[in-house]
């Protein structure tokens, strides 16, 4: 059975956020969309919804962790290549994202690099010739 992901990600400024991730290339149902969040399209069995902290909160008792100071999770995105690995990343801190390392990682097979979205989440980006890959 294949399963969909949706993933609640909480955020401080909606349109900021979607500004961000349309220069990314992600696209947004406007079905589930609404002053409080909407619904970011990463393929067909993924989604992220980008909620505002007070709708996010009305999911849970806990604290929401500020990911400027604190990490909870790491999001990882394929790329089809490096060229696109760099371009995304690029992309990302032109649009006001900032670089979660210094380097990219470079394993021959596998590369990538990684950013800080608005919000401080954690997003790496990664290409992997399946080819190539040690046995």
């Amino acid at each position: 059975m294949s399963r969909k992901l949706f993933v609640n990600l909480p955020v401080e400024n909606l349109d900021a956020s979607v500004a961000f991730f349309t220069a990314l290339g992600f696209t947004f149902d406007p079905n589930f969309t609404d002053g409080n969040g909407t619904c970011m399209h990463v393929n067909e069995h993924t989604s992220v919804m980008l909620l505002v902290k007070k709708r996010f909160s009305d999911f849970t008792d806990k604290t929401i962790v500020d990911a400027r100071t604190s990490a909870e999770v790491i999001f990882a995105l394929s790329a089809e290549s490096r060229e696109e690995v760099d371009r995304l990343v690029s992309t990302a801190i032109a649009n006001g994202g900032s670089p979660a390392q210094d380097e990219p990682q470079d394993h021959g097979f596998m590369y990538g690099n990684s950013f800080h979205d608005l919000d401080g989440h954690n997003w790496e980006v990664m290409w992997m010739d399946m080819s190539q890959v040690p046995s």
